[in-house]
């Protein structure tokens, strides 16, 4: 029996909401809603965790488990719409609820993971593992079991309570980490007066330079910066000091001993994270994260990691080669600079390609990509149908709501579409629920996914660059992910697998942006219809192969420096952040990594995935999922690419169970076999002769 609430009912989190699917009900929500929710959901949730630990009865899925999962609505509730609205609304007032709550839900997981009469019944249950049926139970029971022996459930109550310290502190510095990274990205955002030093920009990016300078109050244009160190602008703005502002505004994130120097963050959160692992029986953080994933282990990491950084360097070598070639051939005297490198990459896929992407933005205009091309390949593939429900409140100005069907006509749940970038959100693109599925709660997913679009003015067209197509193609595999689960439990619904195996349906899922008879479809000129010219099309799918050499090092480079943080042990030297850069200047060099014109994809400053996120130790799951990615994108077009009875095999098998069964052994049963590492290793150009 649910606790009775101690929450005002005229709280709009005080019950599930009445919009379908328990869409939340933005329009209602105010700021001085949260607090009071989260307190009455951490009391009521408490409560609940409590009997289920002093339930006298036997042991038993019925009685640990299910009332265990079922436990927390309110919280639930409250959490989904807060953590996501301070990603992507963030305002004065969340900060300081933020600031509250944090500490606050810290303590509150701790108090359960670490409940002695709680583990005792998990306990329990788990030494009868073997005698349930249920092959989605036994799942749960082991995530369970093991959540709370890496939480602490084991230890003696005096390293209780120094974890629960930790975790706290850690908590506060994830937090610190994203809001001023979000304030020095803001602040150095490039402004520039004179619209000649734009050249190049194509005419529709110009126009969203102008019009976020004047959402700040300022004249001229106003060039923001997106997560990672490579900025989309560089590839077209001719003006070289222009090129070398805006990189070096993007690297200098977090490092210029300001109010917004995330190094005192970060390397507390290193040492912090070093001593956890320690007193739960691990050499290191980074040990401790590879024992929960399908790596298992470091030295696993590693071997995939250090295996590709030769071929990578090497491929890397000789595009700067070309592409110097190409820099003096423009009259430009001396080294190639890591702000020239995407200019002139861009100039000779031109040249070799026939290939200007400038020129063919205007063939993936947001709307076309969205319905002619990420929606029909879930069409073909799985038998969805979006319908845009406007009746729907959506949390944010152009916030869309679309309701799933599935072949049927049954209702699957919803997708809300958060596209372009402003001030208050963070950086990157990512995929997020308000609901997870679960049958035993009889909830349907609710997701969101977002990007960070420059915002067009009023009245004109939102153009896509290729990347920005395939992160677009990218985010909404994972929104597939969450949306066709269905399994019992919401602690293995959709997209909670492994961290290492979370990438690879959403890699997968970019390929649908690149395939022939798609492209032909959604790749329309936005004023007249017309499809995308064939040398262009082929021109598209023939770069796809070019400058790996850069991607996989920037990557690599990325990947090896947090497995470096995160590597260390809690008696390794302190790093302080003034070591900070020459740390990373080390690893780099270690590695054979250490190129002046290839930087990595995320400096420590501003790598907020693993000191804002939670992909501390984990940032190397986008290559390990990548070898699993390219084996099963030559299953697809080996079965006939967009092709019905394919999608049904990969939905049946693999992305509806979710965690419910082993991520690998439900690879397997689409592939007929373990995967392949030679896909991978042709795609990046890795392979002799490739």
């Amino acid at each position: 029996m649910t606790p009775k609430s101690s929450l005002d009912p005229s709280n709009p989190f005080a019950r599930p909401s009445d919009f379908p699917y328990g869409l939340p009900p933005f329009d209602a929500v105010r700021e001085e809603h949260y607090l009071p929710a989260f307190r009455a959901g951490v009391e009521e949730h408490r409560r609940e965790v409590e009997a289920i630990a002093a339930d006298g009865s036997p042991v038993s899925p019925a009685t640990v488990l299910d009332p265990l999962e079922a436990s927390g609505a309110l919280l639930t509730r409250v959490s989904a719409v807060f953590f996501n609205l301070i990603s992507s609304s963030m305002t004065d007032g969340l900060r300081e609820i933020e600031a509250e709550v944090n500490p606050l839900l810290a303590a509150h997981r701790d108090s359960i993971v670490m409940d002695p009469a709680l583990f005792a019944r998990i306990s329990a249950l788990h030494a009868q593992r073997d005698e349930i049926p249920d092959e989605e139970t036994r799942r749960l029971l082991r995530r369970q079991y093991d959540d709370m022996v890496r939480a602490g459930a084991a230890l003696s109550s005096a390293d209780q309570e120094r974890l629960r310290a930790i975790n706290q502190e850690l908590t506060q510095l994830a937090s610190t980490f994203r809001e001023d990274l979000r304030s020095d990205t803001n602040e150095l955002a490039l402004h520039l007066d004179d619209e000649a030093r734009l050249e190049g920009l194509p005419a529709d990016a110009i126009a969203a330079a102008k019009a976020a300078a004047q959402g700040r109050g300022l004249g001229g244009y106003l060039l923001t910066l997106r997560l990672p160190s490579g900025q989309p602008a560089l590839a077209t703005l001719t003006d070289r000091e222009v090129r070398k502002s805006l990189y070096l505004a993007s690297t200098s994130r977090g490092r210029r001993d300001n109010a917004y120097d995330t190094r005192p963050t970060l390397t507390r959160a290193v040492a912090l994270r070093a001593e956890r692992a320690a007193l739960l029986g691990f050499v290191s953080h980074a040990a401790y994260v590879a024992a929960d994933q399908t790596a298992q282990t470091v030295d696993s990491v590693m071997q995939l990691l250090t295996g590709l950084v030769g071929p990578a360097v090497e491929n890397a070598q000789q595009e700067r080669a070309e592409l110097t070639q190409r820099l003096h051939a423009d009259g430009v005297e001396g080294d190639l600079e890591p702000w020239d490198w995407s200019y002139y990459a861009e100039l000779i896929a031109q040249e070799r390609f026939s290939r200007d992407s400038a020129a063919l933005r205007p063939y993936f205009e947001l709307d076309s990509v969205l319905h002619r091309g990420i929606f029909a390949a879930a069409t073909g593939l799985y038998g969805l149908r979006f319908t845009h429900r406007e009746d729907l409140p959506g949390y944010a100005e152009d916030v869309d709501v679309y309701e799933v069907f599935d072949e049927s006509g049954r209702g699957l749940g919803l997708v809300l579409t958060d596209w372009y970038s402003r001030d208050a959100k963070r950086g990157g693109a990512w995929m997020n629920s308000f609901a997870t599925q679960s049958h035993l709660l009889d909830r349907a997913p609710v997701i969101v996914i977002n990007l960070n679009l420059g915002r067009p003015p009023a009245g004109s067209p939102t153009l896509l660059t290729l990347d920005e197509v395939g992160t677009a193609f990218h985010e909404f595999g994972h929104v597939l992910h969450g949306l066709l689960s269905d399994v019992r439990y919401p602690r293995l619904s959709g997209t909670r697998v492994p961290r290492d195996f979370v990438e690879f349906p959403s890699q997968v899922n970019e390929m649908w942006a690149w395939q022939p008879e798609l492209l032909r479809s959604y790749a329309r000129h936005h004023e007249t219809g017309e499809p995308l010219p064939a040398n262009a099309l082929d021109a598209v799918i023939s770069a796809q192969s070019y400058g790996q050499g850069f991607l996989m090092v920037e990557m690599l480079a990325a990947a090896l420096l947090d497995q470096a943080w995160h590597q260390r042990g809690a008696g390794d030297p302190v790093i302080t952040p003034e070591q900070v850069n020459a740390f990373e200047r080390q690893v780099l060099a270690a590695h054979g990594l250490d190129l002046a014109t290839v930087p990595p994809r995320y400096g420590s400053t501003y790598f907020e995935h693993i000191f804002g996120g939670d992909y501390s130790a984990g940032y190397y799951s986008y290559l390990w999922s990548e070898v699993l990615d390219a084996d099963t994108v030559e299953w697809f077009l080996g079965h006939g690419g967009l092709d019905r009875a394919a999608g049904a095999k990969f939905r049946d098998h693999l992305l509806s169970r979710g965690g419910a069964v082993d991520p690998m052994a439900a690879l397997e049963k689409v592939l007929g076999r373990p995967p392949r590492p030679e896909p991978l290793l042709e795609r990046r150009g890795l392979l002799p002769g490739t």
